[in-house]
């Protein structure tokens, strides 16, 4: 069912009052145009640049003095029954006269048989209009309604100034893949970006599609673009969890459905602060070549009632268009923390964690939620429960085996050849360091050879080591403790 089936759905059965918040005003107006003729109702539109006109005909007259919100209103009640009202932007404007007209006309609807579709940019409903409001949310744009934006783009934009098409098939079907996830307006405005400068559209343009929509998304501030190593020989240890994703990487496609599978949900990934908990993220990403998108909780929190709520919405029906995708929860806790106390927050958290959990139940993209957290007691118990998670990994501090495989990544990252140092002596030298203190005592030691003008050495590294205690040496009690819980309860990741 498109946007526009559901908007004459809720028409039908009789909503008074519809509410759209999108930042796609034309996508809308042009959907709710379509479901007015769909069912030869009048539709009249009002906005506060324009008051209220004929919503159907281009170039119609607007209604003179109706561009405040009050006479806009008055004007809107006194249309036809049966009519489809539109409004733009109405909720920044909703106080005093303007608040009690809308009240009205919402509770004459179900005499008049009219219909009032308010679209706005912004959650901004006053409680006791959102009382009486049924929502509707836009449906990002399918592969085949991208690939159609995406000729008609090509089309328009070929007609002022004309351009060479040397693309392939698969590299079409590779862009539009790489577009899911967009608005219309983005996925047109990229594709419009990589034609502008060279006049040319083909296979070369996969590469600026995908750094076009890294910007894109992470210019919203809700959801990061994560760049993934090559492959897992670039990522040490963790073999319990390399295993786990090898034997599911295939249970994405048709003939895993078919032998009965369904794609993997999620992992909770429970650690030791630094341990690599965000590296088992990526190594997700990489193993299953996915997309890894990381989603910070404290950004969700909007000082506007309902605009939490609407911003996790949003971000998991992107994370949706995108499957499959890996989508990363960084330091759960933290965001959900307060769902499992009382709350302080008015409950904000409570709704947050409930719509969450209940787009972990219910969702049929695939989607895999990689969960990662420090602290496991202040996470709700809803939330480990079997089911949620397909399983729960605890990633603990590195032994020396897999401290050695950590020096020698690190090094070689860094232009020096692993086999000219003293790799068992730097891992026994670093017990109880995780691997991102272990990264960073040799940046540190590169730092103080550089600065002493020397080459980088064993000895430098040790030194380095000895002059900072790791973290599980100043929060062992706090350490320990996570191991009790851990045990029997979780997988060791290695």
């Amino acid at each position: 069912m498109d946007d526009c089936d559901r908007l004459l759905k809720l028409i039908r059965a009789g909503y008074g009052c519809i509410s759209i918040v999108t930042h796609e005003e034309q996508y809308a107006l042009e959907i709710v145009r379509l479901a007015a003729l769909n069912i030869s109702r009048p539709l009249w539109l009002w906005s506060v640049a324009g008051g209220v006109r004929d919503g159907l005909l281009t170039d119609s007259p607007s209604i003179a003095e109706t561009e405040l919100p009050a006479p806009g209103l008055r004007s809107l009640m006194d249309t036809d029954p049966g009519s489809i009202c539109v409004t733009l932007d109405l909720a920044e404007h909703l106080k005093g006269l303007a608040l009690r007209m809308l009240r009205d006309m919402i509770a004459d609807s179900e005499k008049t048989g009219s219909t009032l579709v308010m679209i706005d940019s912004t959650d901004k409903l006053p409680d006791v209009v959102r009382a009486h409001t049924r929502s509707l949310e836009l449906m990002l744009p399918d592969k085949r309604e991208l690939e159609r934006i995406v000729r008609k783009t090509l089309q328009r934009f070929h007609r002022e100034n004309p351009i060479e098409i040397g693309v392939t098939k698969k590299g079409l079907d590779t862009i539009v893949r790489n577009l899911q996830g967009l608005s219309r307006r983005q996925a047109e405005r990229i594709i419009l970006d990589t034609v502008t400068d060279d006049r040319r559209f083909d296979d070369a343009d996969i590469d600026i599609v995908i750094a076009s929509k890294r910007q894109m998304i992470q210019r919203g501030g809700l959801l990061e673009y994560i760049r993934t190593p090559r492959d897992l020989s670039e990522i040490g240890g963790m073999r319990r969890l390399k295993r786990w994703l090898r034997t599911r990487s295939n249970a994405f496609g048709s003939e895993a459905e078919a032998f009965g599978l369904t794609p993997p949900r999620g992992v909770l990934m429970l650690g030791v602060q630094g341990a690599g908990k965000s590296l088992c993220a990526k190594a997700i990403a990489t193993a299953w070549h996915q997309p890894l998108l990381r989603l910070d909780p404290g950004a969700l929190y909007n000082s506007f009632i309902g605009e939490s709520e609407a911003n996790l919405r949003r971000v998991l029906r992107q994370a949706e268009a995108m499957s499959p995708v890996v989508l990363w929860v960084d330091e759960i806790e933290k965001g959900f923390a307060s769902a499992a106390s009382q709350s302080t927050d008015g409950g904000l958290s409570k709704r947050l964690f409930g719509t969450l959990l209940t787009w972990m139940q219910e969702r049929e993209a695939a989607v895999f939620l990689v969960a990662t957290a420090n602290d496991i007691e202040a996470l709700p118990p809803e939330l480990l429960r079997k089911g949620r998670f397909d399983e729960i990994f605890f990633v603990d501090l590195p032994n020396q085996t897999v401290r050695k495989r950590i020096f020698a990544i690190h090094l070689k990252k860094r232009g020096r050849a692993p086999k000219e140092f003293d790799l068992d002596r730097l891992a026994a030298a670093s017990a109880g360091f995780s691997g991102s203190e272990i990264e960073e005592a040799v940046i540190s030691a590169l730092h103080e050879a550089f600065a002493a003008g020397t080459g980088l050495d064993t000895e430098r590294i040790v030194a380095t080591l000895k002059a900072s205690p790791p973290l599980s040496a100043t929060m062992a009690e706090k350490v320990q403790a996570l191991r009790q819980w851990a045990r029997g309860r979780s997988v060791p990741a290695d």
